[in-house]
């Protein structure tokens, strides 16, 4: 039986990351996320181009949202397999899933209360996609596994996780399928991290496979060192102390945070900014926080010696972690300058809205965004330098200083995955290039077609492909 791959997200976009890959035995799905650029929200709410219990199960590369945000709903449209992880992966996604749920029932009941107000409906229901009890019912199918280790899924089809140095658990999947007497090798790279980050370790290398279904969120860019990202967030806390205003960050609750945190304790230890408070304002983060403490095992030699005495880079005096509404509220009530760092990191929900309410508008102001900022998104408008934004309902004027630091990104950049690449000894039948826009793929496309001579596929959404 031939081996289909059918592409029905991360197609020429950057989110909803979703390969189904069937093997004439099984049906497979890599990943289940949600889409979040605007323009595709509505694919959230489709019915799944395969009946959620035919799949044999789900191969989950890392706890990101546009990776296994959408999983509630498969699992409460009749999905009952494992869904295969790593244990840091399992944690992480039970956390955010839950975050997930809760968000969208109460944006849900906010649109429908002021859809109510104003006399209109929205484009979409005004019901949440899926609830905290469909997040619940989810959290039992996990199935963790150990990198290195494979998984039989069946008698054509094994699955081996390797670390991906992208964010905590992350994975690079192997899948080895048995055609006859052949062994087709399936890699697919999930998001692949950084060689210098502060925190995890570095990307796995591989030297052969037939198939690659390969991200390229940066592929038509090369990054700032994190380092010289790390200190323009120090001048930025500077010069917004000097002008009285707040630094507030929009950050991904979930790895991003976790480095924001260590490289402000690091320029507070050495007294290149001065004592100020830190507000880490979204429970999701610091829930995942405390989830880096149960798997020093996954984290970077200078790491796991920082926390062995005693000094984690995740806490410090200046640090307050928020949790309550209440208490987030009053931050606003705070004379003189602090930092803010809650969530989303897209500035698509959460609390981070409020605090861009309460700052968007003050010149004195800054607002540092540390992550990709996903097409039609509000921190997408917001770093393309539109002059007023609509946030929850109202406009308001862009006066702050906007920033955006790419250094500070998990995802590696254009010449890190060309590393990446060059790591295999000979060319693959077939690269097919995913999660990015059009014009990035396009771009990296013609970068390997010159390093390498290999000629790329970038597919489309729902596309189909015989291997």
């Amino acid at each position: 039986m031939p081996i289909k791959l059918t592409f029905f997200g991360g197609a020429q976009n950057v989110t909803g990351s979703r390969y189904l890959l069937e093997t004439g035995i099984l049906k497979v799905l890599v990943d289940c996320g949600l889409y979040q650029e605007r323009e595709f929200l509505h694919r959230n709410w489709e019915p799944f181009s395969v009946e959620p219990a035919s799949l044999d199960a789900v191969l989950l590369t890392h706890a990101h949202l546009d990776h296994c945000g959408l999983l509630p709903r498969l699992v409460k449209e009749g999905f009952k397999k494992p869904i295969y992880c790593t244990s840091a992966t399992a944690e992480i996604a039970g956390i955010s899933l839950l975050d997930a749920a809760k968000m969208q029932e109460e944006d849900a009941a906010f649109k429908k209360k002021r859809h109510e107000r104003e006399g209109r409906r929205g484009p979409y229901p005004e019901l949440p996609l899926y609830t905290s009890g469909d997040a619940k019912a989810t959290m039992p199918l996990f199935s963790p596994v150990d990198y290195g280790k494979s998984v039989r899924l069946g008698p054509d089809l094994s699955a081996t996780f390797y670390d991906a140095g992208h964010v905590l658990g992350s994975a690079m999947i192997k899948l080895d399928i048995r055609s006859g007497d052949k062994v087709e090798t399936v890699i697919f790279s999930g998001d692949i991290g950084r060689w210098q980050d502060p925190i995890l370790e570095q990307p796995t290398l591989f030297d052969t496979a037939n198939y690659i279904i390969m991200e390229s969120t940066y592929g038509g860019a090369a990054h700032e060192t994190e380092e010289q990202a790390a200190q323009r967030l120090t001048q930025i806390i500077n010069d917004t102390i000097k002008a009285g205003g707040n630094i507030v960050i929009p950050s991904f609750a979930f790895e991003r945070a976790q480095n924001v945190l260590y490289y402000i304790n690091r320029s507070l230890l050495a007294h290149q900014i001065p004592n100020l408070p830190v507000f880490l304002d979204s429970p999701m983060a610091i829930d995942i926080t405390t989830v880096f403490s149960h798997h020093p095992e996954l984290l970077n030699q200078n790491i796991r010696g920082m926390i062995a005495t005693g000094h984690s880079p995740f806490e410090f005096p200046e640090l307050t972690l928020v949790t309550s509404a209440e208490q987030s509220k009053a931050i606003n009530n705070i004379r003189g300058s602090t930092i803010i760092i809650a969530g989303s990191g897209m500035a698509t929900g959460g609390r981070i809205k409020h605090h861009l309410v309460n700052n968007i508008t003050r010149p004195e102001s800054s607002i540092v965004f540390v992550g990709y900022q996903a097409k039609n998104t509000l921190g997408r408008q917001i770093t393309d330098g539109v002059k007023e934004v609509r946030i929850l309902g109202q406009s308001y004027p862009v006066r702050a200083r906007i920033e955006k630091l790419d250094g500070f990104s998990a995802h590696a950049d254009s010449d890190e995955l060309l590393k990446w690449l060059s790591a295999f000894k000979q060319p693959p039948q077939r690269l097919f290039i995913v999660h990015s826009e059009p014009a990035t793929a396009q771009k990296f496309e013609g970068l390997v077609a010159q390093k390498f001579g290999w000629q790329p596929v970038i597919p489309e959404f729902k596309s189909e492909y015989v291997l």
